[in-house]
């Protein structure tokens, strides 16, 4: 359980270890896939470190202790607190039979689009490929989908949750989530993701799933400081 404590910098130093920018202070994801950046450490190299990786016209998202303090010349676009959940088993419940299909390349538009108009979380060109994506789709319209993000030792992240406005209310995130949920359970991981800690309406749709709060963490968005 102590790699969800630094739950970026773990992802990067290995399920996501090829698409990672950085050194062994700090590290950040290739932002076509993500915004997200960790330091190893709280030094005063690593958090300099970190700052350096941060590009003039995007945002880095820091998790746990690297949204304590923003790294030297960051500013601080927004900051919330996270509920990291986990969920040991899935409970059987949800399901979409063959409703479900598995999306690729070629759905690659559709998904940045819904993804866009919903706002899960950060959603980039390629985070695609950051692990198995599942949807439905009606009358060809991509209409809700989830899929994967972090992946570490036992540990595998349920993220990019999200359903067009006009299909929700009818169960589509959570039964998608458990098809992603059973998959991680079937390689021996224990499936995790983040929730903002304020939102007691999706954490409580969460827990119905089998995930339960194991922490809180703080999560910070920054960007380069103006004056530079």
């Amino acid at each position: 359980m102590d790699l969800l404590n630094h739950p970026v910098w773990n992802a990067l130093t290995s399920g996501w270890s090829a698409l990672a920018e950085g050194d062994a202070r700090a590290m950040r994801l290739d932002p076509r896939y993500g915004p997200f950046g960790a330091a190893a450490d709280d030094s005063d190299a690593s958090r300099a470190a970190l700052a350096a990786l941060a590009h003039a016209d995007d945002e880095l998202w820091l998790v746990g202790r690297d949204a304590v303090t923003p790294p030297p010349g960051m500013t601080v676009a927004r900051q919330a607190m996270l509920a990291q959940m986990i969920a040991p088993r899935r409970v059987p419940g949800r399901t979409v039979a063959s409703e479900w299909v598995e999306l690729g390349e070629a759905d690659a538009s559709a998904m940045l689009e819904l993804a866009l108009l919903t706002r899960p979380g950060p959603f980039r060109s390629l985070t695609h490929r950051l692990g198995r994506f599942v949807g439905i789709r009606d009358q060809g319209h991509l209409v809700a989908m989830a899929g994967e993000r972090m992946r570490m030792p036992g540990f595998a992240e349920v993220s990019g949750v999200c359903t067009h406005p006009d299909w929700r209310g009818r169960g589509l995130a959570g039964a998608l989530m458990q098809v992603v949920m059973q998959a991680m359970l079937d390689r021996g991981e224990t499936p995790f993701l983040h929730a903002y800690a304020a939102h007691a309406q999706t954490i409580a749709l969460y827990r119905t799933l089998g995930f339960e709060v194991r922490a809180q963490l703080p999560m910070m968005v920054v960007t380069r400081s103006t004056s530079e």
